[in-house]
């Protein structure tokens, strides 16, 4: 069966188009627009009319795709900041309109269970069990177990939050870093009342800021996701790459050849917030998994 998922998220909009037959999983095309669907949520609990604006130009791409590619199921999932958009309906109906389906607005706890069924597809369950950590825009998902979940918590220390909420300065001061550094740990500490974060055998990080510091620990000329799926990145690599973004302006993460544009005005903060994690897992290293949030809402629309 030929299927589309699609992810919306705070930072960005993301399309998976596979076959998937029993156990055969055949990815079709995977892209990616960034559209800040999530500017300025954190402040005003509403989506700005530029975001929503960018958000449905992209999925007009999108929806041209699907139509040339005879997809015959469609899921389409929105995360942290639909969630807390008073106006999300504006988004919702001008999704309806395009696609002619509804937008399942998930809960976190549900994007951590679609993060940790993709996260972990290409890993050997022997290797868990599993600590997934999804970084995104707006929030961050913990999610524990082996070949199912059995502890998630979702908190909100996404990129573009913390961003927003901590780093007016570019780069951010020392006192803005020890702000978001602080509001890091309380959220991780949260999470980890719920989820056992010290007790997995093998901590995977899947989503944008994950994989470009991984790309950053790798040294790559340009990004490519097959020399970074399933790379595993020491602790000490990504403390290095969360204080050279740190220290970088925007104009010098720029020039970096792995670097999404989209991704240039968050990357410091996302990759603060996963070397917090690393200090609080005592994970020695991550495995980097570019299989997440989509690949499970694409399997789930087989078995279900």
């Amino acid at each position: 069966m030929r299927v589309a998922a699609i992810d919306c998220g705070t930072n960005s909009i993301r399309l998976l188009i596979a076959d998937i037959e029993g156990t055969n999983f055949r990815e079709v095309i995977r892209d990616m627009e960034i559209v800040r669907l999530g500017q300025g949520v954190d402040q005003t609990g509403q989506f700005h009319p530029d975001a929503i604006a960018r958000t449905l130009t992209a999925v007009d791409k999108f929806a041209a795709e699907i139509a040339k590619r005879g997809v015959e199921k469609i899921r389409f999932c929105a995360t942290s900041a639909t969630r807390d958009a008073t106006n999300r309906h504006l988004f919702v109906d001008g999704v309806r309109e395009r696609l002619g389906i509804e937008v399942e607005v998930i809960s976190g706890n549900e994007e951590a269970a679609l993060s940790f069924a993709g996260a972990i597809q290409d890993l050997d369950p022997h290797e868990g069990p599993f600590l997934v950590v999804d970084i995104g825009g707006g929030s961050t998902e913990f999610v524990f177990g082996t070949t199912t979940v059995e502890a998630a918590r979702s908190v909100n220390i996404g990129c573009v939050r913390m961003s927003e909420r901590h780093f007016a300065n570019d780069p951010a001061t020392p006192a803005q870093i020890e702000a978001a550094r602080t509001d890091i740990q309380v959220a991780i500490a949260q999470a980890a009342a719920e989820v056992p974060i010290t007790q997995a055998k093998t901590l995977v990080a899947v989503a944008g800021t994950a994989t470009t510091v991984a790309a950053a620990a790798l040294d790559l000329t340009e990004y490519d996701r097959y020399s970074i799926h399933l790379v595993r990145i020491s602790a000490t690599q990504v403390h290095d790459a969360s204080a050279m973004f740190l220290s970088k302006n925007r104009e010098e993460r720029l020039s970096l050849g792995y670097m999404h544009p989209g991704r240039v005005d968050v990357i410091a903060a996302g990759a603060l917030v996963l070397s917090e994690i690393m200090k609080a897992t005592g994970a020695t290293e991550f495995v980097a998994s570019e299989s997440d949030i989509l690949d499970g809402m694409a399997r789930s629309l087989v078995q279900g």
